[in-house]
Formats: C-alpha cells, sequence, structure tokens
C-alpha cells in the first residue's frame, strides 16, 4: 500500500489531535467517537463518499486515532489516512442496512476490545451523522459505558486555521471567483437554469490550472423572482426571465475546503425598491466588516450589520454568518458560532466566516456576500468578485 496523500504534514495532524485531547480532557471525555465526517478528516485525513452509512473516527487517551467504517471503504481509509494499518477497522457489509443487526454493534466490540469499554465516551448527539438507532445500540451494547454529550467538541477546534488551511481556502476564492464571472457571462434571458447550474459545476469542479475544484456541500442555489424570497431552493428547467433578479448562492471548493459566496444578477432595469436595499445592504456590509476583526464579538458584529439595516427600515431575522471550512454535505458551516446579537463569541485571527447577508422579502430576495479571514486589522476577503447587485440589460 502506498503512502497516503496527505493534505497536511503529519505535524500538523499530530498539533490537531493534541488540542483535541485537551478539549476532550477539560470536557471530561476519555474516549470520543467523531461521527462528523468534517471532523473525521480534519483529525485523519480521511476523505470518502461514505458519510451515508455509520462511520466515524475514536480519539483515545493516547495513541493514534482509529477509523471505523464499511468494509467497502476500508481501501478508500488505508489511502487517505495517516495511521498505521492497526488502527483502521472495518465491519463486515452484512451489517449495512439491515433490521437483522446494525454497525454500531461492531463499534462497540471494537471499544470493548481495545479495552474502552468502562470509559466517559463522548458522542456527537446532535450531528446529521450519528442516529437515534446508532446512540441507543452504541448504549446498549456497551453498559459499563458512561455516554456524554461532545457536539462541537471538534468543531470549535477547527475554528482557527492554520497557514495551509488557509491557503486552500483563498484557493477556493479564486475558483469561486471565476464560477461568478461566468455567471455573469452567461445570466440572459431564455437560457434554462439548469444549463446555468451545469455551467457552474463544471467551471467550480474544473478549478484553476494549478488546482483541481472539488464538490460542494450545497448544490448551488439559483432561486428568481418570487422564488428569491425562499433562500434555499436550487434550481428547475425554466428560463431566466427579463425583469426579475436572480440569486447565485454557491461555494469554490479545494480539498474540502469551501469559499461561499452569493451575488444577485437582475436581468433589466432595477425597480427603485432593489436598489434601495442593495444601498443599504452594501452600507450594513461596510458597517458589519469593520467590526469583524480579532478582539471583537460576533455580537459586535452583528450589532453594527443589523443597526445600519434598521436605521433604513429593513428588519432581517435570521443570522448574519457562520464559520466555514472544511465541509462535507449537507452544509458547509461549521456548526458553532454565529454573527448574531446574542453570540458573545470572541473573534481570533485566522478564523473564516461567511458573512451570510442576505435579505429576503415577500416576493423578492438580495444576496450579495462575503467570505472574510479575521485578523487584527481589516478582514481579508477570501474571493474577488464586485460586492454589487449585476444588471444585465
Amino acid at each position: 500500500m502506498r503512502e497516503p496523500d496527505l493534505p497536511f504534514t503529519r505535524e500538523e495532524y499530530a498539533a490537531r489531535l493534541a488540542r483535541t485531547l485537551a478539549a476532550m480532557d477539560a470536557a471530561g471525555v476519555e474516549l470520543l467517537v467523531a461521527a462528523d465526517p468534517s471532523n473525521m478528516a480534519w483529525l485523519t485525513g480521511y476523505d470518502g463518499w461514505s458519510f451515508y452509512v455509520p462511520q466515524g473516527v475514536l480519539v483515545p487517551p493516547a495513541g493514534e486515532p482509529v477509523w471505523w467504517g464499511r468494509s467497502q471503504d476500508e481501501a478508500g481509509a488505508l489511502r487517505t489516512v495517516y495511521m498505521a494499518r492497526d488502527n483502521v477497522f472495518a465491519y463486515p457489509d452484512h451489517y449495512v442496512q439491515t433490521t437483522e443487526r446494525h454497525p454500531m454493534e461492531h463499534l462497540a466490540s471494537v471499544i470493548s476490545e481495545r479495552g474502552f469499554g468502562r470509559m466517559r465516551i463522548g458522542v456527537e448527539m446532535d450531528n446529521y451523522y450519528y442516529s437515534a438507532a446508532a446512540h441507543a445500540v452504541l448504549g446498549r451494547c456497551l453498559p459499563d459505558a458512561e455516554f456524554v454529550d461532545a457536539t462541537g467538541l471538534v468543531n470549535w477546534e477547527r475554528a482557527v486555521k492554520s497557514p495551509r488551511e488557509l491557503d486552500y481556502m483563498r484557493t477556493a476564492g479564486r475558483i469561486v471567483t471565476r464560477m461568478h464571472e461566468r455567471i455573469e457571462a452567461i445570466a440572459e434571458p431564455g437560457r434554462r437554469k439548469n444549463d446555468i447550474a451545469a455551467e457552474i459545476l463544471r467551471v467550480g469542479i474544473e478549478g484553476l490550472p494549478d488546482a483541481g475544484g472539488d464538490y460542494p456541500a450545497i448544490m448551488p442555489l439559483l432561486p428568481s423572482g418570487p422564488d428569491a424570497s425562499a433562500a434555499h431552493l436550487t434550481w428547475t428547467d425554466e428560463p431566466l426571465r427579463a425583469g426579475e433578479g436572480t440569486f447565485f448562492e454557491i461555494a469554490g471548493c479545494y480539498r474540502r475546503y469551501h469559499c461561499p459566496l452569493c451575488r444577485t444578477v437582475f436581468l433589466g432595469e432595477p425597480p427603485a425598491r432593489v436598489r434601495r436595499a442593495e444601498a443599504t445592504l452594501l452600507e450594513a456590509m461596510e458597517e458589519g466588516l469593520g467590526r469583524a476583526r480579532a478582539g471583537n464579538t460576533c455580537g459586535d458584529v452583528a450589532g453594527a450589520f443589523f443597526d445600519t439595516l434598521e436605521k433604513h427600515g429593513i428588519r432581517k431575522d435570521s443570522r448574519a454568518g457562520y464559520p466555514i471550512g472544511l465541509s462535507y454535505p449537507p452544509d458547509w458551516g461549521e456548526r458553532t458560532f454565529s454573527i448574531r446579537r446574542s453570540d458573545q463569541t470572541e473573534l481570533r485571527a485566522g478564523m473564516t466566516i461567511h458573512f451570510m447577508t442576505a435579505l429576503w422579502f415577500d416576493d423578492w430576495g438580495l444576496e450579495v456576500t462575503e467570505s472574510i479571514v479575521v485578523g487584527d486589522g481589516a478582514p481579508e476577503l477570501l474571493a474577488n468578485v464586485p460586492r454589487r447587485l449585476t444588471v444585465k440589460p
């Protein structure tokens, strides 16, 4: 078996493991079961489309992490993780999607055989990839263990990015810049939205001459006209129409690191209400970005943004941003802090945020956003797309 093509050095993985162990110790967790594929990848390098079946990474009190997953994915683990062969475990395929047995029965045996069956075990209770059935079976098969909720434990350790992580995100930013340039070039009345979505994906996966693109954690969102009042619609085979605006919520992705970016294209002359909203949004973004620096809080950024909107009579009920980085479907957010007034998380240099400043009204929407790197001064913009409503006659 060849050496895995690791996206980071073994020293960086060792540092991540040390930080995770320290967080586990602070939380009173002796053994961690990380089922989130983003956390699995961050801890070990594992990269595979296998998150539709139970899988995970065990972080014991000492030694290397342990990869555990389906037998069909064992070869993928051996080709992507840094650990020794002895720390890769796979369950037979007769555990997959059957009512006769559950994969967690196999995981329980792995935990017991390694001497972890009486430990205080942390599991990611509020996570897409760890089901109620999985938790019930694991608890039944490990009656001497104590289970605690470790949701977000690894996610918080991912919040400040390393220099190489930032390089990957800058590459993703260059990719999403190309994607938006292509959208502006081809968006016109009569062009089917599915054809535009196909071109968005083609450009994103093609990437750059020096960096091929990866698949995004969220498919392109591009609702038009009244449909743009809804935040999360994808595409249809309907054509773009004159007199309507379409927002494009997309992300460039490189080695699983994302740079989301949203822009709105209006075909024809925008109504005055749209222009007023654009001016207000851009002003509020400037105010929010001005507070997005190390030492301030999420609430500081949110307050500056929302106060400016409200000064002009616009109210936004949803949060205005979230952390981004390494992600798998169905979400490119890291699920820790949020840009909302009540969140007092202190920003630190190296945090990366999608400043999600979209506005949705009763029968239309406007999305102009930025993905940023927090620093000691003004934040770094990860993409280079004009911050405005794009108008095409």
